[in-house]
C-alpha cells in the first residue's frame, strides 16, 4: 500500500510516544489524521502539532477500553473525511505485576480491557469500512513482549500474544475476504515513552498500589529485557518510519528496535518440546 496524499490514518494513543511519532509520520506524507487519546489536554497539543504540518486533522478523546467509544471515533472519521485508509489500534499500557499468582485482579482488568479489548475494538468499529472500501491497513501495536516471554507481567504477556495472534489471524482472514486491506503488528523494543508510565490515566476503580521488584526479580527481569531490546533506545519518529515502511511492504510483523534472541529463545524451545511429542 503506497502512503500519501487523499488518504486518511487514525491513530489511537496518540498524544505521546509511538501515537505521536506515527501521526507525524503520516502527516510528512501527506495524509490527513484522526488522532485519538484518553489525554484530553495532551491530545489538543498533539493535534496543533500536526495540524502545523499543513495536513488536515482532527482529534477525537477515545477510551479505547469501549466499544461505544471506537464506534464514535470511526463515525467522527467518516463525518469529517468521508474515508479511512490506515487504523493504527496503539494505545497500551503496562505494570510490573510480579509473579502471575500474585497478580491483582485488577491488573488484570486493566492492562486486558486496554491492551487486547481496545484493539479488539478497533478492529471492530473500522475493519468493516476498510472492507467494504476494498483497500487499506490495519495497524496494531503489541511488543516484543508478544513473541517472546519473561517474568513479572503476566497480564502484558497475554495481552501482547494475543494481540500478535489476533493481527496473524486477521492478516490471513483479510487475504480471503479483501486481499486489499492488509494488517501488520507492531512489536517495539525499547522506546523512550514506555506504557508503564500509563498509570497516570489508571481509572480509580482499578487502582492499586504499585509494586516494586525484588533484586532477584530486577535482576531476571532485566537480563530478558537484553534480549529483546537492541542496546539503547529508539526514538518514536524512528519508530515511526519503521512502521510506515512496513505498511507499504505489507509486512506481518514490524519490530523497531527488536532482537531476535528472545524470540529465537522461545521458538526454540517450542519447536524442542514439539519434537518430544
Amino acid at each position: 500500500m503506497r502512503l500519501g496524499q487523499g488518504q486518511v490514518a487514525v491513530v489511537t494513543g496518540a498524544a505521546s510516544g509511538l501515537g505521536s511519532g506515527l501521526a507525524r509520520a503520516f502527516a510528512a506524507r501527506g495524509l490527513d489524521v484522526v488522532l485519538a487519546d484518553i489525554e484530553r489536554d495532551a491530545l489538543d497539543l498533539a493535534v496543533a502539532e500536526v495540524a502545523s504540518m499543513g495536513v488536515s486533522t482532527i482529534g477525537v478523546p477515545t477510551d479505547v477500553r469501549s466499544a461505544g467509544a471506537l464506534e464514535g471515533l470511526a463515525a467522527a472519521t467518516l463525518n469529517r473525511f468521508g474515508r479511512v485508509d490506515v487504523v493504527c489500534n496503539n494505545a497500551g499500557v503496562a505494570c510490573f505485576s510480579g509473579p502471575t499468582w500474585e497478580v491483582d485482579p485488577h491488573d488484570w482488568e486493566w492492562v486486558l480491557s486496554v491492551n487486547l479489548h481496545g484493539v479488539i475494538n478497533g478492529v471492530t468499529a473500522f475493519v468493516p469500512h476498510l472492507v467494504a472500501q476494498g483497500s487499506g491497513h490495519v495497524v496494531n501495536t503489541a511488543s516484543m513482549a508478544g513473541i517472546s516471554a519473561g517474568p513479572g507481567m503476566a497480564p502484558y504477556l497475554v495481552s501482547t500474544h494475543a494481540v500478535v495472534a489476533l493481527t496473524e489471524g486477521l492478516a490471513a482472514e483479510l487475504a480471503l475476504a479483501a486481499p486489499g486491506v492488509g494488517a501488520s503488528v507492531v512489536c517495539p523494543g525499547a522506546m523512550p515513552t514506555d506504557p508503564a508510565s500509563a498509570h497516570r490515566n489508571r481509572p480509580d476503580d482499578l487502582g492499586i498500589e504499585a509494586r516494586a521488584m525484588s533484586e532477584d526479580e530486577e535482576v531476571a527481569f532485566t537480563a530478558w529485557m537484553a534480549t529483546v531490546n537492541e542496546p539503547g533506545v529508539l526514538s518514536a519518529d524512528e519508530a515511526a518510519e519503521l512502521v510506515l515502511e512496513g505498511i507499504e511492504v505489507d509486512r506481518l510483523h514490524i519490530t523497531p528496535n527488536g532482537t531476535p534472541a528472545g524470540v529465537r529463545a522461545w521458538v526454540d524451545t517450542l519447536l524442542a518440546d514439539i519434537g518430544e511429542l
